[in-house]
């Protein structure tokens, strides 16, 4: 009986550690782990008494801690997490680009409302305000608003 105790607090302990290290998020493998010990502590509390069920309990708490411990004191998560720097940017004004309100372009992709778009020398991603536009078809700039380049198809008349 007490092989089938300590097994079930090995057992808690690791489901507890792989939900911690290698599973996202709380779910199925850290309640099974929290019910492994839990178990564990019902278990020696009905079979031996409540101070062998005490104990069991405190070597659980024991054990939980030293677990924590050990992951929060080394390199556990600075191995476990991604070390990469991302040195992505927001994309620049246009108009440091040389793009005006009335130039012309032509649409890359399906403008729904917003997609690709060459104008210019520059692929840039645009958005149209009333309308979905199809790719390759011919594009004028009618707003920019901070890094947004406003478009709508050539030949469709102003609305205001």
């Amino acid at each position: 009986m007490w092989a089938l105790i300590i097994a079930l607090i090995i057992i808690g302990v690791i489901l507890l550690v792989t939900e911690l290290i290698i599973i996202p998020g709380f779910g199925v493998t850290g309640i099974l782990g929290i019910a492994a010990m839990i178990t564990s502590c019902c278990l020696a509390w009905y079979k031996f008494g409540h101070v062998a069920g005490t104990w069991i309990i405190v070597i659980n708490v024991a054990v939980i801690l030293m677990l924590l411990f050990l992951l929060l004191r080394t390199q556990t998560w600075k191995r476990a997490s991604l070390q990469t720097n991302i040195n992505a940017k927001v994309d620049e004004d246009p108009r440091k680009k040389g793009i005006k309100v009335g130039m012309k372009g032509m649409s890359l992709t399906r403008l729904a409302p917003g997609g690709q778009a060459r104008i210019g020398e520059n692929n840039v991603e645009v958005f149209t305000r009333d309308q979905l536009v199809d790719a390759c078809k011919e594009l004028e700039v009618t707003d920019i608003e901070g890094t947004k380049v406003f478009v709508r198809e050539s030949g469709e008349e102003r609305k205001n």
